[in-house]
């Protein structure tokens, strides 16, 4: 029997199935809307079907990564990808779990040793000895994607004093569970501070997009 031809094009539901499984969140929706915002451009077929090459899902997983791993806003995706060398390789993330030296932060997160310096003396990352969490490198990603905006470590001296906060609130709800000596005292703590610490985060998206709307900015 001879082997399957390697496809030329696919259809959006093709392509959706290939990246479900690395993208669970992706949608058709998702994939049409970063067309409409000229990230990617479909051939398409004459009665009006898009087609996608090989190239198209690449760039397309290209772009999902760099939204899921990097936090990079899809404008500067696109000067990326629209740069003369094209899409650039992004950092490979560590394990999960993995301990990070300096310079493996500094390359993950995309940032500068300067930049980092500002994180540390915010107080928005913290070593652990000589090394750094893969906390430390969320925000760091975080802070990199916002100073595309032009927001600086400085400015978000604010965002880290709410944080330690609302740590400290959840931390007095969870304190009786913590005192309790029933097996599966400690986990039933850390999973109730996880759930707290979801809908505090949901609350606040909605307090800001409240104060957006207010400032008609929504």
């Amino acid at each position: 029997m001879s082997a399957q031809p390697v496809r030329a094009y696919y259809g959006i539901g093709e392509v959706l199935a290939q990246l479900s499984g690395e993208f669970p969140d992706v949608r058709i929706s998702k994939i049409r809307f970063l067309e409409s915002e000229g990230l990617i451009e479909p051939a398409r077929s004459p009665s009006g079907y898009r087609r996608f090459s090989r190239r198209d899902v690449e760039r397309l997983r290209y772009i999902l990564t760099a939204q899921r791993d990097h936090y990079l806003p899809l404008r500067v995706i696109k000067e990326k990808l629209d740069s003369p060398d094209g899409a650039e390789q992004l950092p490979v993330a560590p394990g999960a779990g993995a301990m990070l030296s300096r310079g493996e932060l500094i390359e993950a997160a995309g940032i500068d040793a300067n930049g980092l310096d500002q994180l540390e003396e915010f107080g928005l990352v913290r070593r652990r000895g000589r090394q750094y969490g893969q906390d430390a490198l969320a925000v760091a990603r975080l802070v990199a994607a916002l100073g595309t905006f032009g927001v600086q470590a400085r400015h978000l001296r604010a965002i880290k004093a709410a944080a330690e906060r609302e740590t400290s609130l959840i931390e007095q709800v969870v304190a009786p569970l913590l005192h309790q000596r029933s097996p599966g005292a400690v986990d039933r703590a850390g999973q109730t501070a996880r759930d707290i610490a979801a809908l505090s985060m949901r609350l606040h998206a909605a307090l800001v997009e409240a104060e957006l709307g207010e400032a008609g900015l929504a």
